[in-house]
């Protein structure tokens, strides 16, 4: 396998879930009971071998930092190679692209030993395999490969992708940029491979011509001129674009058969190891259907719910449908039903709170 840059590219990230994403970047927003929305793509890289990673941060950072810290969870602690967090180098000026921030890196991608870089989000739950990206992209001699997927989330919350016409020969012929596609409608995931040289020299040309958007000025525009080739995702994904698929795309993991297609014996998802002790479930508790994280203390009734690392559910408390994310306290007595809690979210005794409702981080109810 040819010697590759991982690039997770958080400048264009979309604020749907603008509750969870006050404090943080939404690459860091938890997910799934113990995982924030980054592990998802970090793992892949890693199961692909990819092991000089860059992450291309915007705003909101602190807590993407602490999460990834020196990468050691990712096996990216290392001397050759490694994780990088690239933050703007004029946090104060305007962000005109994702191209200025590249090209204000620009050293790093030339110093790279690499000389193939996949760019990805920072937010995608998805079943990716990098390694057969790379062959597909080899195999056709691309200058470019975008990856792409049918569209199979739900219309009716009015997702924005950018959407793909590929031709018989898996050439991209045009993408047409933010759509409302329908179930079928084939999306661009804005996860592209190419040569790093093609890149660097993108990255320059599109600069000098105050061009600064990635997709739109080096990608589309270039479509006729270079051979851009379609990779469609054969994996399974979960399409995230507002606050209620979020809310879908986490309940998602209540599904066995979902789970087993994104934790197997190929593949696993790695995050920051938390060193708690397990679960502890009361005499009176009664969990079911649930996803229980380490270091929670159950005392009442949890149902179709995702506890996160070391949330309290005290006696007399019942928590229906609910995300209820990391040290959050439900007192005795209180019912939440359809509700997001944010961290250390307190309800307090014998509230009750019937969602859709989202709780923002340590706001007692």
């Amino acid at each position: 396998m040819r010697d590759v840059l991982g690039v997770i590219n958080l400048m264009n990230e979309n604020q749907f879930l603008k509750e969870l994403t006050t404090s943080r970047c939404l690459a860091s927003v938890p997910f799934g009971g113990r995982y924030r929305l980054i592990d998802f793509t970090l793992s892949d890289y890693i199961h692909a071998d990819i092991t000089q990673v860059a992450v291309f941060a915007k705003e909101k950072y602190r807590s993407l930092m602490d999460h990834l810290d020196s990468g050691k969870e990712w096996d990216l602690d290392r001397h050759t190679g490694g994780l990088f967090i690239l933050p703007p180098l004029h946090p104060g000026e305007r962000m005109r692209g994702d191209l200025q921030q590249f090209f204000d890196h620009i050293m790093f991608f030339q110093r790279s030993p690499a000389d193939t870089v996949i760019i990805s989000p920072g937010h995608h739950i998805c079943e990716m395999d990098y390694t057969d990206l790379i062959d597909f992209h080899n195999r056709n001699n691309a200058d470019i490969t975008v990856v792409y997927k049918d569209f199979n989330g739900t219309p009716v919350y009015k997702p924005v992708y950018h959407q793909c016409s590929i031709d018989n020969n898996e050439n991209v012929t045009d993408i047409q940029l933010y759509t409302t596609p329908q179930t079928g409608d084939l999306v661009c995931l804005e996860t592209y491979c190419l040569n790093k040289n093609l890149l660097v020299d993108l990255i320059y040309r599109c600069v000098e011509n105050d061009e600064y958007d990635l997709l739109k000025d080096a990608i589309k525009a270039n479509l006729h001129y270079y051979k851009v080739k379609g990779y469609r995702l054969p994996g399974e994904m979960l399409f995230m674009h507002s606050m209620e698929s979020f809310y879908e795309c986490n309940m998602a993991f209540l599904n066995p058969k979902v789970m087993q297609a994104f934790f197997n014996d190929k593949r696993d998802v790695f995050t920051k190891i938390k060193h708690e002790a397990p679960a502890k479930y009361g005499h009176c508790s009664k969990v079911s259907h649930s996803l229980v994280a380490n270091g929670c203390e159950i005392q009442g009734v949890v149902e179709n719910s995702i506890l996160f690392r070391g949330v309290t559910v005290q006696k007399g408390a019942v928590v229906k449908n609910s995300i209820i994310m990391q040290k959050s306290v439900i007192e005795e007595g209180a019912y939440v039903e359809n509700v997001i809690t944010d961290k250390q979210a307190k309800i307090t005794r014998d509230k009750v709170i019937k969602g859709p409702r989202v709780i923002k981080k340590a706001e007692t109810i």
